[in-house]
């Protein structure tokens, strides 16, 4: 048999030994794991999964190779993949590279060959762990020190990881969404487009492009923008975007300027830490879950209409619904947990959602979001 020239070590001194691809060397960061069937490129890209190395649930990994029309964001921002066989010879028309070599030009580790099954339910029963995953394609390995990097590290509670994610200047952003065969959109706006100011706290391009399908003019600003920077652009909506870490330690300089945004009659819309940012706001509280929620077949309850609907997560904090204050109701509840997936202000054009409406990968039930932030602009204007 060969010499395994990977290694993943968690914290509690569990090691698995399987099959290095990507990149070589070291890193330390939390182990989720994913339930999407296709997307992985995506995933990968997503800024959200800053400082977590993803297990794949789904065993066929790679196989449609990658493209750069793929990309959520400009680079990998996930530390790591974990994957129950080796990425195969893509088979795709639109693959220009495949994954081991794209990940090895971005200087990401995967790991192959793993009883990824096993992992998922340790994953499950026990939370998601401190781990460290290594390549070394001689098969060296020094566990003892790798599990105890993984029991030294921190972790994701306390940690702002938005700035790092966020874009350093404010650009514009007029791409819309990719219709086969022709591929992206140009913009279809109105007569007179809404002017929306997106805080990017780790955005995903497919909901800036969902944006922009709903005739939106996008200006995006950094995480730290204040609420005297949203308000030279005289915005007609302000989108809180998804982004990773703790949303309690992000709170501490985007909480005011959102603050400072509902003193105005705004429309607001926020998604996933731009959901858990809204909530802060207003004066709920979040907390760190067990293993979070990561996929794109998370049943989601419509709290208003009854309607159930499957969208894709990914988070691992979550709004404690019992901290959400008079004013503020619940939207949304996951069918997995029942923790909490949505709000909005009662008699304000507020409302912010945990789960991804745009998708990307996923399905595509939710994204009556964007038209209702329309509404809600297109009303303000009247």
């Amino acid at each position: 048999m060969p010499k395994p020239t990977a290694c993943l070590a968690l914290a509690d001194g569990t090691i698995f030994h399987g099959f290095g691809f990507g990149a070589t060397g070291e890193v330390v960061a939390e182990l989720v794991f994913n339930t999407a069937m296709t997307g992985y490129q995506e995933i990968m890209t997503d800024p959200s999964y800053a400082s977590q190395i993803v297990t794949f649930t789904f065993p066929h990994i790679g196989n449609t190779g990658v493209t750069a029309l793929d990309d959520e964001s400009a680079e990998p921002v996930a530390s790591g993949i974990v994957v129950k066989w080796d990425p195969t010879e893509p088979s795709n028309w639109r693959a220009t590279s495949d994954l081991a070599d794209w990940m090895e030009r971005r200087g990401r580790i995967g790991i192959g060959g793993i009883d990824t099954r096993r992992l998922t339910r340790a994953i499950r029963q026990q939370g998601s762990p401190h781990v460290v995953l290594a390549h070394d394609p001689s098969g060296n390995f020094d566990t003892a020190a790798m599990v105890a990097k993984a029991k030294g590290w921190t972790g994701l509670v306390g940690l702002d990881l938005a700035k790092a994610v966020s874009t350093r200047q404010s650009y514009t952003w007029d791409q819309g969404l990719w219709v086969w065969p022709d591929g992206f959109e140009p913009p279809s706006r109105p007569e007179k487009p809404f002017k929306v100011v997106a805080i990017d706290y780790g955005a995903k391009r497919n909901i800036l492009r969902s944006l922009v399908a709903s005739g939106a003019d996008v200006t995006v600003l950094p995480a730290t923008a204040t609420a005297e920077d949203v308000l030279a652009h005289d915005p007609e909506g302000v989108f809180l975007s998804n982004g990773p870490g703790d949303p309690a330690a992000t709170g501490e300089y985007a909480v005011p300027m959102i603050q400072t945004l509902l003193e105005r009659d705004l429309p607001i819309f926020g998604i996933c830490l731009g959901h858990q940012m809204l909530a802060l706001a207003v004066g709920a509280s979040t907390v760190k879950m067990g293993h979070g929620h990561h996929g794109a077949n998370h049943p989601v309850r419509n709290v208003e209409t009854g309607k159930v609907e499957i969208t894709s997560m990914n988070h691992g904090f979550a709004v404690d619904a019992q901290t959400l204050p008079e004013g503020v109701l619940e939207t949304h509840v996951s069918l997995f947990d029942g923790s909490n997936c949505g709000i909005r202000l009662t008699g304000r054009p507020v409302f912010s959602v945990q789960h991804h409406p745009e998708a990307s990968p996923g399905p595509q039930d939710s994204s009556y979001l964007f038209e209702r932030f329309t509404k809600a602009m297109t009303e303000r204007r009247a």
